[in-house]
Formats: C-alpha cells, structure tokens, sequence
C-alpha cells in the first residue's frame, strides 16, 4: 500500500532501513543514516507533498502493516544537468528485495505521476552497478537516456526516462 507519511509511527522502522549497509550502498556516498537524519528526512518528505502535491509514499505491506520502504516522486536536485526533472525512486528493507515489491509500487507512483499529478515525463536515475533498480526501471517500460557521473561523489549514474503514456 502507498499511503503518506506517520512522522512519528514510521520513524524506528525506516531508520532500520536506512541504517542497513547493504540497502544504503547505491544510495550517495553509501553511507548509513542516523535515526536523527531519517528524522529529518520523513519532515522533509512530508513538506514536498504540502508544497508540491507529490513526493515519496511510504510503502506499507498490506497484510502486516509493515513499513518495507518508500516509493514516489521527487524532484532530483543532486543532478543539475537533467534539471527540470521529476524522478522516480524507491528503497526497501533488504528482507522485502526480489520479490516484485519494487515494480508493483513504482508501477502505481508512475500512473499518480501521469494520472493525478499530470506530468509528461518521469526520470530514475541509479549508480552503475545497482542493476537491481536498472532492471526495475526497464520493467516499468523506461529507457536508458543518458550516462553521466555524480557530481558530488563521482560516481558513474545511469538516467533512465519514461514518456507519458498516448491516450486514445
């Protein structure tokens, strides 16, 4: 289920996640997160959605209420050069990894991408080597658009892009 955040209620269980060397090696740096910045993060994510009507969905099992991750839309500030840009993203616990949980969300975030928040094209972007999120995105119909670095870490990023569907 994709629902808006709990601040307080999803703290302890995404600052898990975000705590996990392996889930956290393709994000950035590769650094872990404190539960001080997931803090920081959930009342940041939170302000997206008030100031721009999308932002990144919890994502809750639906039969255990468990909080696995998140899932959505923001704007990739990190990369300049594919500015104007909204970007679709996600990050799971590791015990929730192959199981199409990843491509059933990001699948619903990219129709209330198109759908309700009207946009025409939606980037991803992952780090070289995280073929887990390339194969992701090539299931979600996206097309490699570009090969660049970070310009932070320096590291290789692969764009992805994903025009909105013709109706008719």
């Amino acid at each position: 289920m994709l629902r808006r955040w709990d601040v307080n209620g999803d703290l302890d269980a995404y600052a898990a996640i975000s705590a996990d060397p392996e889930v956290m090696r393709f994000i950035a740096d590769g650094t872990t997160r404190s539960r001080e910045y997931c803090a920081e993060q959930l009342d940041a994510f939170e302000r997206a959605w008030n100031e721009r009507g999308f932002g990144l969905f919890a994502l809750e099992r639906i039969d255990s209420g468990e909080l696995i991750g998140f899932t959505g839309l923001a704007t990739p500030d990190f990369l300049p050069e594919i500015l104007p840009a909204v970007e679709i993203g996600w990050r799971l616990g590791r015990a929730h990894w192959g199981q199409g949980l990843a491509t059933e969300a990001a699948t619903a975030a990219l129709a209330f991408g198109f759908e309700r928040v009207g946009l025409d094209r939606i980037v991803s972007v992952h780090t070289v080597g995280n073929d887990a999120s390339g194969r992701v995105m090539q299931k979600l119909g996206m097309h490699l658009d570009r090969e660049t670095m970070h310009p932070v870490h320096g590291v290789g990023v692969r764009v992805y892009a994903i025009d909105r569907p013709a109706t008719g």
